[in-house]
């Protein structure tokens, strides 16, 4: 209310907010003594509002007049202007009630609710919108566009951002100290001054740490700052790009680079991949659609054949980490992987492996004889037939004697043994047999192996642990996404298993610095309790400063001297990475 300042009487006679207008109204009640119906009259109060006043002033008369509201005055509700705003958007686009209240609220400050839409609407007697089609909400939908991947328009300005993948930078400091770029440019990955192959590689591996699995679901992503600047971008490469990049890649080179990553992962705290013995066993990836180049191979959680790509694994038992990985096999290769596989670790390590454990499918008994001469022990089983059965079961009670386990975490740590000697067709001299019975399954259990004069106990428990690799499988299917397949080209394949193997390395690192049952944990728990967490940003001129949000675990993240990281990375000029926790 505009006031005449000629008359300043008024000033105090006009009430200009509502603590004064109540104050004047009281003070007419009580000190003029004017009738109730008159003073709400003249101030503008309903009789039964102006009533409470003076009822709730009795019982508090010592209320202060004369503060200001510390709510501030409120804003006067919105008026036939947003209606009439609301049925434009109505009758001009056909929006729903939920759209509506959404573009007010995002692009004219107008406030406003779904529910408040729908009564304004019904007031005005518009029907609803007849349900609509996914493909015409498709048709509706107005995306923000991303902008194009480009490392040349990074921007490290200094600002501060939110994102949803601020745990993702608990992997940066172990790239930087890998020397990734360094790696990928020595094995002549593709890369441009647009898209250097540590940006599109470190894209690829944020998918795999994140438990994202295939490219096409990174697209609601794109507008994260945070990805984008974990793979040193201006923003996240599209699926097109991600999908379309192992086309470009040589798979000659592919062996080389998985040796060198490895060296350079054995030079990280704690030292991992330094065991000799390992767990090996294939893995076929399926593949669903019609392609004849496409063999069939055993799909074990199936039991049965069906199309599919390949994959020969090995695994470090000691770190129980992935050591080596193989997707181009075809059937008539599948025996002799093994081998493959021995005279690729020699050329890595300098030696053969000391230890090979694997089950009666991973390859033949002559393939068995070319192990043995090459130094090479294993373990295996040996399929059974009826009749072998039945020759063991009829063996004297007499021959056969009881061992004790100490490694089987089960009720049956007492089985009884048949240890012999046996000859097979392909394998040219005696190999040893063991025969183990009381384990809980029907039928015994055959054991083959080349060590001869190891003692039975340690042997069964041996072969025991080996069966974790399924476990350690059935991981990397679960969160790693092992099974999506991104092309139905081998080779192509090939480079997204051994992606998977880079990002497994990671969490296995992760998860022996932080200890208390991470050492040994799932991909997927270490994700759940460790990594998937927000944070804030804040890019300096010296710094990358990660802020992480306030998670149950994060006490056993400091106790491992997260808090205390201080790493340059290189694909972000050099810029020193901290980590904060609240």
């Amino acid at each position: 209310m505009q006031l005449d300042m000629q008359d300043p009487a008024q000033h105090f006679l006009v009430p200009s907010n509502p603590t004064h207008r109540r104050y004047e109204a009281l003070r007419c009640l009580f000190v003029e003594r004017t009738p109730l119906p008159e003073a709400a009259r003249r101030f503008g109060y309903a009789p039964g509002s102006l009533r409470n006043l003076r009822s709730a002033f009795l019982q508090h008369p010592d209320q202060p007049f004369f503060l200001p509201d510390p709510r501030g005055r409120r804003k006067p509700p919105p008026g036939p202007d947003r209606d009439q705003r609301i049925l434009a958007l109505r009758s001009e686009r056909d929006l729903s009630a939920a759209e509506i209240a959404q573009h007010l609220s995002a692009h004219e400050q107008l406030p406003v609710s779904a529910t408040t839409v729908s009564r304004v609407l019904h007031r005005h007697g518009v029907p609803k919108l007849w349900r609509r089609t996914a493909d015409q909400l498709a048709q509706r939908a107005l995306p923000t566009p991303a902008p194009v991947a480009d490392r040349r328009l990074l921007d490290l300005a200094p600002r501060r951002f939110r994102t949803d993948f601020g745990g993702l930078f608990l992997f940066a400091a172990d790239l930087a100290r890998l020397g990734l770029d360094s790696l990928l440019a020595r094995h002549h990955l593709p890369s441009s001054s647009m898209l250097p192959a540590g940006c599109a590689v470190r894209s690829l591996l944020a998918l795999k740490l994140w438990g994202i699995g295939r490219p096409s679901r990174v697209m609601p992503e794109t507008l994260d700052q945070g990805l984008a600047l974990f793979a040193g971008l201006n923003a996240v490469p599209k699926r097109s790009s991600l999908t379309e990049y192992s086309c470009r890649t040589d798979p000659r080179h592919g062996p080389a680079l998985m040796d060198a990553f490895h060296h350079a992962i054995r030079t990280l705290e704690p030292p991992l991949g330094l065991g000799q013995s390992f767990d090996l066993d294939f893995h076929t990836i399926p593949f669903h659609g019609h392609d004849a180049l496409i063999e069939r191979h055993y799909v074990s959680k199936r039991s049965r054949r069906q199309k599919g790509i390949l994959a020969f694994l090995a695994r470090d038992a000691d770190s129980r980490l992935f050591a080596w990985a193989d997707a181009s096999l075809r059937k008539a290769d599948q025996n002799a992987a093994i081998l493959r596989f021995a005279e690729a670790w020699k050329d890595r390590t300098g030696q053969y492996p000391a230890e090979l454990v694997f089950d009666s499918r991973l390859t033949t008994y002559a393939y068995l004889a070319r192990l043995d001469q090459l130094g090479i022990d294993f373990l295996t089983l040996r399929r059974r037939s009826p009749k072998l059965v039945n020759e063991l079961l009829a063996a004297p009670a007499s021959q056969w004697r009881q061992v004790t386990l100490s490694n089987v975490g089960r009720i049956y740590r007492t089985p009884r043994i048949l240890n012999s000697t046996v000859r097979l067709r392909g394998y040219p001299q005696p190999i040893r047999q063991i025969a183990v019975t009381d384990l809980g399954h029907e039928k015994p259990t055959l054991l083959l192996t080349n060590q001869m004069d190891c003692p039975v106990a340690p042997l069964i428990d041996r072969y025991a642990r080996r069966m974790v690799i399924e476990n350690t499988i059935a991981d990397a299917i679960d969160f790693f996404h092992m099974d999506a397949l991104s092309a139905a080209v081998p080779l192509r394949v090939d480079f997204d298993v051994q992606l998977t193997l880079m990002a497994s390395s990671l969490y296995r690192l992760l998860g022996l610095r932080v200890g208390e049952g991470f050492a040994t944990a799932k991909a997927r728990t270490i994700f759940d309790k460790l990594v998937r967490a927000t944070g804030h940003i804040e890019i300096t001129a010296t710094e990358i400063v990660v802020s992480l949000g306030r998670r149950a675990n994060n006490p056993l993240l400091l106790a491992a001297g997260y808090a205390d990281l201080r790493e340059p990375l290189p694909w972000l000029d050099n810029r020193t990475l901290r980590l904060r926790f609240f």
